[in-house]
């Protein structure tokens, strides 16, 4: 988890490199063909004091080294690139596997898209492996600063130092009671928090040495010197490097953080939704009708009312309960089961209201919808016996067989009927649906047995029976 040193030398299973002094020349690689004396020769010349120091000198030893350190980078880049070629090869594959696995969010442009995060409303990179952790590991090498501003404000309305706290609550009460403040609070903020701190990191106090430690703050108050040329570098600030403490502390902060929307959202979800997705209509428009009803007068009397003594006045108490002893106290005083009574009282009273004044709607409204029986006539049967010479009971001869269910009585006079075009409908009896919008209340049909009356009204000569539902 720590940072690694760059200056320190140590042996990570690699050869350690051996310096060998060899002369240029070739007086030290004799031969079989050369006489022995000419070797001998040879070998003292290279061993005189003159071709040893030259063989030993810096700039030698320092040609030596580099060659070493040269061919030592060819076989290591050699290693890193075939490492990098494997984990290229592994995350492209990956991907591929998860392109096939994720469906695509890739949809015809012309088709509208109610999702506001479809590739055709963002224009976006789409997930990929090696993006997602490259991005993942500059978020939180940068992300530091968010929960150091985050630690100071739990520190700041949890009274850990009340200074502090009672500080902040002096500006805002200065806000409330002027709210044009607002404007010079971001210059301010900016002088106070960035630049003198800044300024004063290029002008450090002198060391000071056998003081008491109770006095050494308050002499450095007064020890920064406020003229002359800087004394130290500018801070910078930089990502936190990968693998370090702050790197994994910077995690450790974002798991925590996640787990903290992660039950906010559910808390939030569980206490609001069911008040206003109408899952409970009386409940939710019991809600609508109190929410209308304050905001109508708000709309006109909202400039009466003291908004900068509810803002100060909110803010110090919301900011007070914070405070240690408040929140001792008030677990003292059994204050928490006097809240889940009265809230049981207010739960109470909301359901009365709602069951004896919320009323949804009357009863359904209920109508008839007419199905005729379209039938037609069968003359086959009786022509064919008449001309054989046979008499036909008119008790076993079958007049009329069924065609279809239609809403139309498809009467001689029909445009339809008079154009020669067929009649609209189906020919099984439960697959009769409902007008659009409407629902079936009864599952039994009634037979409409006195025909002649709606017959008559309708000059109809045709037709038999006409079945009804109620709907």
């Amino acid at each position: 988890m720590d940072e690694g040193t760059d200056d320190a030398f140590v042996n990570r299973n690699s050869p350690i490199p051996i310096l060998i002094v060899n002369p240029e020349d070739d007086t030290l690689t004799p031969t079989d063909s050369e006489p022995s004396e000419r070797r001998r020769d040879a070998f003292k010349n290279s061993m005189s004091p003159s071709r040893l120091k030259e063989n030993i000198s810096p700039s030698r030893l320092k040609e030596k080294l580099e060659q070493v350190s040269e061919k030592k980078s060819a076989s290591s880049s050699l290693q890193d690139r075939m490492f990098t070629i494997n984990i290229y090869l592994m995350t492209c594959s990956l991907s591929r596997l998860l392109q096939r696995i994720i469906p695509s969010d890739d949809s015809p442009t012309d088709a509208p898209s109610s999702d506001r995060r479809s590739r055709p409303a963002v224009e976006r990179p789409n997930f990929s492996i090696p993006l997602m952790s490259n991005n993942f590991r500059r978020f939180n090498a940068r992300i530091g600063v968010a929960f150091v501003f985050q630690n100071r404000l739990i520190r700041l309305f949890t009274w850990r130092r009340p200074t502090h706290t009672l500080s902040f609550l002096a500006c805002y009460t200065f806000i409330c009671l002027d709210p044009y403040l607002l404007a010079v609070a971001p210059l301010a903020a900016t002088i106070f928090f960035i630049m003198v701190p800044a300024f004063l990191a290029r002008h450090p106090p002198p060391p000071t040495s056998n003081v008491d430690p109770v006095m050494e703050k308050e002499i450095e108050l007064y020890a920064y010197p406020l003229q002359g040329p800087p004394l130290a570098p500018a801070k910078k600030i930089r990502p936190a490097p990968d693998l370090s403490k702050d790197f994994f502390r910077n995690m450790r902060d974002l798991q925590n953080c996640m787990e903290d929307f992660s039950r906010l959202h559910d808390a939030v979800v569980s206490s609001i939704a069911p008040l206003t997705n109408f899952s409970n209509e009386a409940v939710s428009s019991a809600l609508f009708l109190a929410l209308t009803a304050l905001a109508c007068p708000l709309f006109v009397f909202s400039h009466l009312l003291p908004w900068r003594t509810l803002f100060l006045v909110g803010g110090w108490v919301a900011i007070s309960l914070g405070h240690p002893s408040v929140i001792k106290s008030l677990q003292q005083s059994g204050a928490e089961k006097t809240v889940k009574e009265e809230r049981k009282e207010a739960e109470n009273f909301a359901q009365k209201f709602i069951a004896d004044d919320i009323v949804l709607s009357s009863a359904p409204e209920k109508r008839e919808v007419e199905i005729f029986e379209l039938q037609q006539r069968v003359r086959a049967t009786s022509s064919l016996f008449s001309s054989l010479g046979f008499g036909v009971d008119a008790e076993d001869e079958p007049e009329y067989e069924l065609v279809m269910y239609s809403a139309n009585p498809f009467t001689p006079l029909d445009p339809g009927r008079v154009s020669g075009a067929r009649p609209k409908g189906t020919r099984f009896f439960e697959d009769v649906q409902p007008p659009r919008g409407w629902t079936w209340s009864e599952s039994k049909w009634r037979l409409d047995l006195g025909s002649q009356d709606w017959v008559g009204e309708r000059c109809n000569r045709t037709e038999e029976q006409k079945a009804t539902k109620s709907g």
